[in-house]
């Protein structure tokens, strides 16, 4: 049976810095990241391409050195140490499977390396093959394998190891959506029955919202905020994190009063009433309201906030998505359980409406 580790992963003031060959300024990849990844975690790394997530994990396996700070792997600093002197496993994006070995071969290489005894790596690599539902496909080749089924022998080769942090560099991103789902489930449901630490890096929301324990949100090398999935989507601290973790509309507005736990804002000419502010709101200044999709609810012309025609009705089956032009441009509205609700024809006269406790008000100024 593979053995359970759970250990903490530490980043204190990490930075990381390429220097340019052609004499231009150096590429800060990394700024001054702080970080504690509690054992058995699992924290995914999300953000755009080029906000240093990759460059956060290749630190921790000791593919690249930090420029600046220190990495520590339970109570032991690791900043310096090669690759094969950490406790780690990294399982990339490209399977990197050797076609010219069996699936059994494959998984077993790292028991090879460590010399462990033959009999104990036969008992490892079909217990692990087990875990990750391929105890039949020990005597195949990769290229007779699905790519969903070559990812699951990366992650038996990752697992069998017994690392202490296992880390997923965008390992999904080459399968298709319906074998994304299943293999996200998958990895999520060992990563607990193990209890083992795990780092996962990816640029798909759906991803980091669904497998994780904790989001890292990053954008051109920072930190911008770190929580629960809930926390990232409903408590966004700003407009990006908000945009980019989901769905979002944002209406100008001014701010006019705070009292009570209630911010009164103008909206257009119309009083609101909002219950929830993100940090550097302050009365008097121009700000924006961020509203979910799922948030909003389209009334009778006049009985909301804002008004609008409806342009599109999209049915997805348990939900109908409504897109309604307003004088603030576009605005999505998603309609749960539509047959039970009143649906309101394309061209129609509507208007919008939001409560006080579903919508948000955001700094409009990034960083």
């Amino acid at each position: 049976m593979i053995e359970k580790k759970s250990v903490s992963v530490t980043l204190e003031h990490v930075t990381k810095k390429f220097k340019d060959v052609k004499g231009r300024a150096d590429v800060i990849a990394v700024n001054d990241s702080n970080l504690i990844i509690e054992p058995g975690e699992l924290i995914t790394l999300l953000g755009p391409s080029g906000c240093g997530k990759t460059t956060t994990l290749r630190m921790i396996a000791g593919f690249e050195l930090p420029t600046e700070g220190k990495i520590f792997i339970g109570n032991e600093e690791v900043t310096m140490l090669p690759p094969n002197k950490r406790d780690t496993a990294t399982m990339f994006q490209s399977y990197g499977l050797f076609p010219h070995m069996t699936v059994f071969d494959n998984v077993a290489y790292g028991l090879k390396l460590r010399k462990v005894p033959t009999e104990e790596i036969k008992i490892r690599v079909n217990e692990t093959l087990s875990m990750v539902g391929l105890s039949d496909y020990g005597d195949r080749a990769p290229s007779k394998l699905s790519g969903g089924q070559q990812q699951r022998v990366a992650l038996a080769r990752s697992l069998i190891v017994t690392p202490s942090v296992l880390l997923l560099d965008e390992p999904l991103s080459n399968l298709d959506a319906l074998l994304r789902e299943q293999m996200r489930v998958e990895i999520r449901k060992i990563q607990k029955d193990l209890g083992i630490t795990a780092v996962y890096v990816t640029h798909d929301r759906v991803e980091a919202m669904s497998l994780s324990d904790r989001v890292v949100v990053m954008k051109n090398g920072y930190v911008r905020q770190i929580g629960a999935p809930s926390e990232i989507y409903e408590e966004p601290n700003s407009r990006f994190v908000a945009g980019f973790v989901g769905k979002a509309t944002f209406f100008p507005v001014t701010i006019k009063k705070h009292a009570d736990n209630q911010w009164i804002c103008d909206l257009g000419g119309k009083e609101v009433v909002v219950s929830h502010a993100g940090e550097q709101v302050e009365v008097g200044m121009e700000a924006v309201l961020m509203a979910r999709p799922e948030s909003l609810r389209v009334v009778e012309p006049h009985e909301g906030h804002i008004e609008g025609k409806v342009r599109m009705n999209v049915y997805l089956g348990n939900s109908l998505e409504a897109f309604i032009n307003t004088s603030f441009g576009e605005v999505l509205v998603q309609i749960d359980d539509p047959h039970a609700k009143k649906i309101f024809a394309e061209g129609s006269e509507v208007s919008i409406d939001f409560a006080p406790d579903r919508v948000r008000l955001l700094n409009k100024d990034e960083e």
